[in-house]
């Protein structure tokens, strides 16, 4: 029997793009990609997925970036080499030898295997990864 879907707190409230918007793929949570690149990393991703244009580029410096996410210069050019590694996004710089340029954000590369079907977690495993701890 198919349950009926959870109602939100607030059903009346429909959210639709208005004017420039980004976008992320359902893969990058459901893959693990997320967890794969850590926290600082996703939130350089989400900013560029909201400055994106239609072809995933935006042209924000990293002083810019980390000026808008509260994080340090070294904090950002960790996380914008950790997506570069994992082939999330792609550069190209301005010119040679300089670090800022247009970023490109990438699909991710489909897994071999999902992450999700690798293996079944039991209820145990979902709650001790929620923080609970059995008695």
């Amino acid at each position: 029997m198919t349950r009926p879907a959870p109602t939100p707190p607030r059903p009346d409230l429909e959210r639709r793009p208005v004017g420039a918007f980004g976008w992320l793929q359902a893969e990058l949570l459901h893959d693990r990609w997320l967890a794969e690149v850590g926290p600082h990393a996703v939130a350089v991703l989400v900013l560029l997925a909201l400055a994106a244009d239609r072809r995933g580029a935006s042209f924000f410096s990293r002083d810019r970036m980390a000026e808008a996410l509260g994080m340090s210069q070294h904090e950002v050019d960790v996380a914008l080499q950790r997506l570069l590694d994992v082939g999330l996004v792609d550069l190209k710089p301005w010119r040679n030898g300089v670090r800022d340029g247009v970023w490109q954000l990438l699909p991710p590369s489909p897994r071999r295997e999902p992450e999700r079907s690798r293996h079944a977690l039991t209820a145990a495993d979902v709650l001790r990864s929620l923080g609970f701890t059995p008695p």
